[in-house]
């Protein structure tokens, strides 16, 4: 993995933040199609039976390849946006944020096939080190102590073990999209400098705090805008990953097959 894939990635278009828990670990089970590797998206904790009468169940809103993605997977997707914040852009619709975690799932699966996409315990401190300096919100919790980045991640309902997760998947995909898409593109410094003009300081500027230096995070600007010229490129591939699986999206009054 190149050097800029351990920093921070923090706003990759429609694709990439990642909420899922491979179902091998043990975490949860997962419905498992024989052709395709399982990772389910689920919450931190799996969905039980209600406690008193009336009381909800977690929802299917989707299933991909037999993996499942769930109501609280789709919130927990909207939490994880708030947090990362790197762009000024309009906030997401619930259906995007669906499609956004089907596509993931699918790359995902892919993913997992190529063993050299497997990220290292020292690639994802890094990222994560990378995530305490560089996240906008994190100059009002003060990450950079123990206390304030888990003051951070509480406040957006995320416990460190599953922001590690999401992160080291998140870090994976990025790794294979890398190899599969990305040759050929060039981002130049003029890019980059309008993107962090635009984009990147003005968040910083709301939360009434100085950003880090150009220099700081332009490895961290160039993933942004690479991730924006490969997602036409992942949307043929994509939609060929769904014509050749099963992808089924359930409405609020459907139930799972």
């Amino acid at each position: 993995m190149k050097t800029h894939l351990q920093l921070v990635l923090l706003a990759v278009g429609t694709l990439l933040p990642l909420p899922c828990v491979h179902a091998q670990t043990g975490v949860v089970a997962g419905v498992s199609s024989p052709q395709t590797t399982t990772t389910v998206l689920r919450p931190d904790t799996p969905p039980v039976m209600p406690a008193v009468p009336g009381e909800k169940l977690d929802r299917i809103v989707a299933i991909v390849n037999g993996d499942l993605i769930l109501d609280s997977d789709v919130n927990a997707e909207d939490r994880f946006e708030e947090m990362l914040q790197i762009d000024s852009k309009e906030k997401m619709t619930r259906e995007q944020l669906i499609e956004r975690l089907i596509n993931r799932d699918l790359l995902l699966q892919q993913a997992r096939l190529q063993p050299e996409t497997d990220v290292s315990d020292e690639q994802l401190q890094k990222g994560i080190d990378g995530l305490k300096k560089n996240l906008p919100v994190c100059a009002r919790f003060h990450c950079e102590t123990q206390g304030g980045w888990e003051k951070m991640l509480d406040h957006f309902g995320f416990t460190e073990e599953a922001i590690r997760e999401r992160w080291r998947l998140r870090m994976q995909t990025m790794t294979f999209i890398e190899e599969r898409f990305r040759q050929g593109i060039h981002i130049s410094d003029t890019e980059i400098e309008n993107f962090y003009e635009i984009s990147f300081v003005p968040q910083f500027t709301v939360q009434g705090v100085k950003p880090p230096s150009l220099d700081a995070v332009k490895d961290r600007i160039q993933e942004v805008l690479l991730e924006q010229q490969v997602t036409n490129l992942l949307g043929d591939w994509l939609n060929n990953l769904r014509a050749q699986g099963q992808v089924v999206v359930l409405h609020p009054e459907e139930a799972a097959p």
